[in-house]
């Protein structure tokens, strides 16, 4: 439920972060902090440009990135928007089609051998105590690799993929974050949303696309990124599974902040450095 999430919890701080712990995004429109938790827990970003979705990015990117138990997989049609991670990074994919399937498949394959391996063990899911690295996927345009470049072919493939690692990657450790400005039904279908367990909607030029992300229904409950202030950048309507939606304000890093901030992942997920400590 989204009232616990905004509960301060103890979190340590880097080089100690760990994917399991409650992620700090921003704050609520009381001016309280807001912590989402990432493990087993797919998010959907959406909201037309200029809404604030990359000051979110930022902050899961840097929760994930300083958390010694996550690996990164970063593919981004347009390069600059993950690029400023790139170094922490098993993967990093640009505007390249049939990369960007590969590497879904090759995490696919992760994921089938995970539940493999869970299976064998009787277990349902993997723990925080587990030897497994959790796994990141962040996806930063949707519509570029599902809608936009390659073959029909290609794109119902990166389509079908993405779905199944959103359906069935979370109790092996395997995390979703994906990214559109193009809220519409042809790139987020009611079956692929609903299985997102956080959905946050910047500002939308219309209630349509609003409930797109949000789910049907909501904007005529009032509750509507179309009333978002444009020049509030950041601010949106955040939705957890069975919740309501909750304006939210993300906390903002410049791109000096991501820098460094990818700089000191970097250093601390560096062999020696992990020896060294």
């Amino acid at each position: 439920m989204l009232g616990s999430a905004f509960v301060r919890p103890a979190i340590p701080v880097a080089p100690n972060l760990s994917i399991f712990d409650p992620v700090f995004i921003g704050v609520d429109e009381f001016g309280k902090p807001v912590y989402v938790t990432m493990m087993y827990r797919n998010k959907l970003i959406g909201g037309e440009p200029g809404a604030g979705k990359s000051s979110l990015l930022s902050n899961y990117l840097a929760h994930a990135a300083l958390s010694a138990d996550c690996r990164l997989c970063l593919i981004d049609g347009k390069q600059v928007e993950l690029g400023l991670w790139e170094q922490v990074a098993d993967v990093f994919v640009g505007p390249d089609q049939k990369h960007a399937i590969r590497t879904l498949l090759r995490v696919q394959q992760v994921m089938d051998n995970r539940y493999a391996y869970l299976r064998q063990h009787r277990r349902r899911k993997i723990t925080r105590d587990d030897a497994f690295s959790a796994i990141l996927i962040v996806i930063d345009e949707i519509a570029y690799f599902s809608a936009t470049v390659g073959s029909k072919t290609e794109q119902d493939m990166f389509s079908a993929l993405l779905r199944d690692l959103v359906a069935r990657g979370r109790a092996v450790g395997i995390i979703v974050l994906a990214a559109t400005q193009r809220p519409s039904s042809d790139i987020i279908p009611t079956s692929l949303r609903d299985l997102f367990a956080w959905r946050f909607c910047g500002r939308t030029s219309n209630d349509s696309s609003s409930d797109i992300v949000l789910g049907h229904g909501w904007a005529s409950k009032g509750y509507t990124a179309n009333s978002l202030d444009p020049t509030n950048q950041g601010s949106g309507l955040l939705i957890a599974e069975g919740g309501t939606p909750k304006l939210v304000k993300a906390a903002y890093l410049t791109d000096d902040d991501v820098i460094h901030l990818a700089d000191y992942a970097a250093y601390i997920r560096r062999p020696q450095h992990a020896l060294a400590a």
